[in-house]
């Protein structure tokens, strides 16, 4: 098994730990020269699909003992994968296509690695140099399409600049702020014949992320957090990144402060822990919520004030000073003005600030935040996460997926898609450790959870993954089980399945006079299959004997094994019975109530004032700060 805490540090160089190469010249063609680069830099997986231009390099990798490459059905299906594994292992993902189509489909999975910082390489091929500019067959300019969704790309036409360029890339993938890089190279550099040199140095001289902070930024960031009264630690996925659990913790119990980890956070500090107050955001717990519009401080790490969380900017926490630490000094100052910016990485921040929140306590400095936790803790017994129970008889979607988390418990690795189950997950299974959660949360890709399911699989064999899936987004990349299948990746995947676009179905309940335009998934225009584009008075009953697709036909027909669960009491059953079928990927279609909505809620544009608790409740705090 391969433990998230063990990986490489993202200020680390792949390059610089290469095993068993010297500086020895063989002669090769490029293509070699690309699958030796990969076995240097560590690359010990890679998720494509071959084609035209990249066929050169396919040869060499059959012949690779160090370089496993799954075949996926479908190029985005291996952009995910590779996230997933990035996500999963802390290492660099790899993903591989062809020129044209093959590297266009790429572009939704690049897009969503960059939003959400993910560590990957997508290495595609790329008509003969020649030919480049001409249109010719299957010829796409993928650096320019994808210019603004990478952290860097490369445009190689010459075989000797290969092994610089994998080095350099994987450099550049996994140091500072994590994202995607994409090498693009041409089908006649593949087939050249060049000179092979190992190691090599990057030469990046642009290239300096700051990871050491400034000590008196550090220290006044202190001071402020010890004479605040109201302080919230506001943590993101950067300290995930970071790998900074460990360090965070400290400081939190160092301090007494509240924690609230965004939807990119989940793990990194321990759900159960007394002092964390939940997932801020649209969807986020009503004390995490408020404690941010209410504290007089915020302590930002590595979270850069996303609109999800913010709501109406302007007056999203009002009374609160900001320290903001992030390794991109382009986040601080952009959507929320910073009175002690911190450029550095997260794990070197918070080492520091340990050392200098003990400094002032030393000095007899400490804060005192019993009345803020009066508060806290009042809003948390008040205003509990829980759902309403569905119809006698059906099955809840909070209940399916709240019931998985219990009896696969913390160890296991979630990866979900994008929705109304993504929101559930986040809220009712437990975060206890970091890297078990893995979700996209920037570009909200549907489609993500199957694939990135598959990747977190692939890098760590010995844990147990779920998927947890909508019917809507499960049939846009459905169809990697069949890779899942064919290589020995026994992921579960438990489809939500409410046959509706859930998420846009709520929107359209709440804000659209529940006129249900195109979001019914078992129907055809007229409602001929089982329901209509109106509410038109439906029992639940009739679309549930209607399934199309039947994800049970459909998960056996790919190597998978099939489960349903309709019924309430045999919910712990079959989750059980999934978790003992190790030998294949399974897929359970669990059949829930197409009512049940995410809350709480605060609506689009909104503040987070505007908080509501359940469907027209909104919290009465009563203080002087409501």
């Amino acid at each position: 098994m391969t433990e998230h805490a063990a990986s490489p540090r993202r200020g680390d160089n792949p390059a610089a730990h290469a095993p068993g190469h010297n500086t020895i010249a063989e002669t090769m063609t490029g293509a070699q020269s690309l699958i030796r680069s990969l076995e240097a830099v560590g690359a010990d997986t890679v998720f494509g699909i071959p084609g035209g231009a990249i066929l050169p390099a396919y040869d060499p990798l059959m012949d690779s003992t160090k370089v496993r490459h799954i075949l996926v059905r479908h190029e985005q299906g291996a952009g995910h994968a590779a996230t997933g594994y990035a996500q999963a292992t802390g290492r660099v993902g790899v993903c591989m296509a062809t020129s044209g189509p093959g590297a266009t489909n790429l572009v939704t999975p690049i897009a969503d690695a960059y939003m959400d910082s993910v560590p990957i390489v997508a290495i595609t091929g790329q008509v003969s140099s020649k030919a480049i500019g001409t249109d010719a067959f299957q010829e796409a300019d993928i650096c320019g399409i994808t210019m603004p969704i990478t952290k860097h790309n490369f445009l190689v036409t010459d075989a000797a600049e290969i092994p610089r360029v994998i080095a350099e890339a994987f450099h550049i993938a996994a140091t500072g702020r994590p994202g995607p890089v994409l090498v693009d190279i041409a089908k006649d550099a593949l087939q050249a014949t060049t000179t092979f040199r190992w190691p090599v140095e990057p030469s990046l001289p642009g290239y300096r992320p700051v990871t050491k902070p400034h000590a008196k930024q550090i220290r006044e960031a202190a001071k402020l957090l010890v004479n605040s009264k109201r302080p919230v630690l506001y943590v993101g996925g950067g300290v995930l990144k970071a790998q900074a659990s460990a360090e965070l913790r400290i400081l939190a119990e160092l301090t007494g402060a509240p924690v609230v980890t965004t939807l990119m956070a989940l793990g990194v500090f321990p759900d159960s822990h007394p002092q964390h107050l939940g997932m801020p955001g649209m969807h986020g717990s009503v004390p995490a919520v408020t404690a941010l519009q209410k504290a007089d401080l915020l302590f930002t790490l590595g979270a850069r004030f996303d609109d999800r969380v913010t709501g109406k900017l302007d007056s999203f926490a009002p009374y609160a000073k900001v320290v903001h630490a992030d390794i991109d000094p382009a986040e601080i100052g952009k959507n929320r003005p910073a009175d002690v910016p911190i450029v550095g990485d997260a794990r070197e921040v918070l080492a520091d600030l340990i050392v200098a929140v003990q400094a002032e306590f030393d000095a007899g400095h400490e804060g005192d935040y019993g009345d803020w936790w009066v508060k806290l803790n009042e809003w948390k017994k008040t205003y509990p996460l829980g759902y309403e129970p569905a119809p006698e008889g059906e099955l809840s979607p909070q209940q399916v997926i709240e019931r998985i988390g219990r009896l696969v418990g913390p160890d296991a690795i979630y990866a979900a898609g994008v929705g109304q189950h993504q929101m559930w997950a986040s809220q009712f299974i437990n975060y206890e450790k970091p890297a078990s959660w893995l979700n996209s949360g920037g570009a909200g890709t549907m489609g993500y959870a199957v694939p990135a399911a598959m990747g977190a699989k692939a890098g760590r064999p010995d844990s147990a993954v779920w998927a947890i899936d909508g019917d809507g987004c499960f049939q846009m990349t459905n169809q990697e089980l069949v890779t899942c299948a064919l290589n020995d990746i026994p992921i579960k995947v438990a489809v939500i399945n409410n046959g509706s676009l859930g998420m846009v179905r709520q929107w359209q309940t709440l804000f659209y006079n529940q006129r249900y335009s195109h979001t019914v998934l078992h129907a055809g225009p007229a409602g001929t299959t089982g329901g209509s584009a109106v509410d038109d008075g439906i029992e639940p009953q009739r679309w549930q004997g209607t399934r199309i697709p039947d994800f049970v036909m459909l998960a056996e027909a790919m190597g998978c094994v099939g489960l349903r669960c309709e019924r309430p009491e045999d919910l712990d059953a079959v989750i059980k019975q999934a978790m003992e079928i190790n030998d294949r990927p399974v897929v359970v279609d669990f059949i829930v109530h197409q009512d049940a909505m995410v809350w709480p809620m605060v609506a689009a544009g909104t503040s987070n004032d505007e908080i509501q608790f359940a469907r027209g409740v909104r919290p009465d705090f009563g203080d002087d700060l409501d």
